[in-house]
């Protein structure tokens, strides 16, 4: 099965991972990676690191002749602001004096991990705890959603509200029911500065955003992650460590700030009759359908063969401009919090994380049910598995 590891600090030399378990013959280049990792970096909202990161991925290992090998596949993103921090960085001991940071900013890692780890500096969980990391994630995960497209399952997403402003919910149902494959919501999302596929909305989140910035304040909001091509039956309601729900669930909520998931229409049908929620089925053109996708394509931890639709809920990002009150860990005076470079709203750069993360959970379980050790050898067992049904 697919695993991955990521490591680097965010104001480290690079970062670093390996992901294996990718089945050998899928084509895949470092241009391919890049063009997700560029996608991270966009955004109204993002702060000045953006400006100094032109985030680029390096193959080192497990493709040759752009093709994976079935071997581990090793990649490296370098940091370029490395070389104003490699002293306070340094992995060797030097004799730069470095001010040791001791006051934690609410909502952020600080705290938990000073105590947990025994550190009498902050800036040993900062580095590690930063979003920065996702970079690396999304370019590891990339290599898994390259083996779902060529399995014809296609991941996109977009913006469904940032802070009080979110798109209509009856313009978002007439565009899923106009979706057929899910990466053309992501290329209509990413021609919006915020990536909310409606022009009106966008302009009012703009405004949010300058309003929060002029204010020294941050945003949060929510996006959805849509998959088109799934067959039924990935994972299993067998065992509960073998829900596909429960693996998606924890692949985007490890995400940095993100606090809730949704699956279909998840905290609505909390409020609503049985009658009113569940997905009939009825005959389409000779095959078996639904009339709705209210579930987001899951019954039973399992992929019903519908379109799946996740959402997940980003808090404002915890450091502020106007901090807010903390207590200085050495003296344990009350202290305003300190500011850490960071950004008014990342939201827009979730959603393409979120669109990353879930396609290695997804490729587990194309694995699980159709296996093979190359790319040939599975097609062949889910088109037969596909002709069958």
């Amino acid at each position: 099965m697919i695993r991955y590891l990521t490591a680097g600090e965010s104001h480290g030399k690079a970062l670093v991972g390996i992901i294996e378990g990718i089945p050998a013959g899928i084509p895949l280049t470092a241009q391919y990676i890049n063009h997700q990792l560029h996608r991270r970096q966009q955004g109204y909202g993002r702060g000045g690191r953006m400006s100094i990161e032109k985030d680029t991925v390096e193959i080192l290992s497990g493709v040759r002749h752009g093709k994976t090998l079935g071997s581990p596949i090793a990649l490296v993103i370098k940091n370029r602001d490395w070389e104003n921090w490699k002293e306070r960085m340094a992995v060797e001991e030097n004799n730069f004096q470095t001010e040791k940071i001791t006051v934690p900013r609410p909502g952020h890692a600080d705290f938990a991990g000073v105590l947990k780890y025994d550190f009498d500096d902050i800036r040993n969980v900062i580095e590690r705890a930063s979003a920065r990391e996702t970079a690396m994630r999304v370019a590891l995960c990339t290599v898994a959603r390259r083996f779902l497209e060529e399995c014809s399952i296609s991941i996109g997403s977009h913006v469904l509200c940032i802070g009080t402003v979110e798109i209509k919910e009856s313009l978002r149902e007439k565009i899923l029911m106009q979706i057929h494959h899910a990466v053309t919501i992501s290329e209509q999302a990413d021609r919006s500065q915020v990536r909310m596929i409606d022009a009106n909305s966008e302009r009012k989140a703009l405004d949010l955003i300058k309003r929060a910035k002029k204010k020294g304040d941050t945003l949060g909001g929510i996006f959805e992650i849509i998959v088109t091509g799934v067959p039924i039956g990935l994972g299993s309601y067998v065992q509960w460590d073998r829900r596909l729900t429960g693996m998606i669930a924890q692949a985007v909520t490890s995400i940095q700030a993100i606090k809730g998931v949704e699956f279909g229409n998840g905290f609505d049908m909390a409020r609503k009759y049985g009658s009113e929620v569940h997905d009939e089925f009825t005959v389409k053109h000779g095959k078996v359908t639904r009339k709705t996708n209210r579930a987001g394509g899951f019954e039973g931890g399992m992929t019903n063969g519908e379109m799946l639709i996740i959402k997940a809920a980003m808090k404002p990002i915890s450091t502020l401009v106007h901090p807010l009150q903390s207590v200085d860990l050495l003296t344990h005076q009350e202290v305003k919090s300190r500011y850490e470079r960071s950004d008014v709203c990342a939201v827009p750069a979730a959603s393409v994380v979120g669109e990353a993360v879930v396609a290695v959970p997804l490729a587990n379980t194309v694995l699980e049910k159709y296996g093979g050790d190359s790319l040939r050898e599975i097609k062949e067992r889910l088109e037969k598995a596909l002709v069958i049904r």
